[in-house]
C-alpha cells in the first residue's frame, strides 16, 4: 500500500515512518506541494479526519493523519487540539515548542498530572465511508523544568514517574513503542490486518 501522511510535522513524520511496516510505503504531503489542511475543530478525530480527507483528496491516494496534543487536567485539558499553538503562530517550530513549554509552565502549581493523546485516522480514498480511527493515551505528568533533547514538542516537561524520565530523555525506538503515537499505530495496524 502507498500512502501520503497528512503532516509536515518532522517529529510526527519521523515517529510514524519508524513505525509503519515496510509493506506502506510512504510519502510525506509536503514532498508533494500539499499545503497543511486547517484544523478548525474541537476534537483530536475531527481534525484528523479533516487532515486525512484533504491530504487524500490532494494526492490522490490513501491518506494517514495524526491528530494529537498535550491535556493537563488542571487546565481543564489545555492545550489540548491548541497544542502546537498555545502560545501563538509566530517563529519556527522550535520557537514555538519554547514558547508553548513556557506558558504551560507558567500555568501550573502542584496539580501536574497530564496525558498525550493521539488519534490516527486512515482513509483508503478521500470520501471513504469507513475510516479506520485509532486512539493513544500516554499518561505522565508535567516536569518543573525541560529535560532532554530527543523528541519534540512538550516531550522535555512530559515526565514519566515509573520510568524516572521525561519522553525527551528516551532513546526514540523506547518512545516509539510506549507512547501516544506509538500506542494509536499499533491499534490502527492492527485494523488495517483486519480490515
Amino acid at each position: 500500500m502507498k500512502l501520503v501522511l497528512a503532516s509536515s510535522n518532522p517529529g510526527k513524520l519521523r515517529e510514524i515512518g519508524a513505525v509503519l511496516p515496510g509493506s506502506i510505503e510512504w510519502v510525506s504531503q509536503e514532498s508533494l506541494h500539499i499545503p497543511e489542511a486547517d484544523e478548525p475543530h474541537a476534537t483530536f478525530l475531527e481534525n484528523a479526519l479533516a487532515k486525512a480527507r484533504h491530504a487524500s483528496r490532494a494526492a490522490g491516494l490513501p491518506a494517514l493523519a495524526d491528530d494529537s496534543g498535550l491535556c493537563v487536567e488542571a487546565l481543564g485539558g489545555e492545550p489540548g487540539v491548541h497544542s502546537a499553538y498555545y502560545a501563538g503562530r509566530d517563529g519556527s517550530r522550535e520557537e514555538r515548542d519554547a514558547r508553548n513549554n513556557k506558558k504551560l509552565l507558567s500555568q501550573l502549581n502542584e496539580k501536574r498530572n497530564a496525558y498525550y493523546c493521539c488519534v490516527l485516522v486512515l482513509l483508503r480514498h478521500a470520501d471513504d465511508p469507513r475510516p479506520l480511527v485509532a486512539e493513544g493515551i500516554w499518561r505522565g505528568e508535567i516536569a518543573r523544568a525541560p529535560r532532554g533533547s530527543n523528541g519534540f514538542g512538550y516531550d522535555p516537561l512530559f515526565y514519566l514517574k515509573d520510568i524516572g524520565k521525561t519522553a525527551a530523555e528516551l532513546a526514540p525506538e523506547h518512545k516509539n513503542r510506549i507512547s501516544h503515537r506509538g500506542i494509536a499505530l499499533a491499534k490502527l495496524l492492527g485494523l488495517l490486518n483486519e480490515a
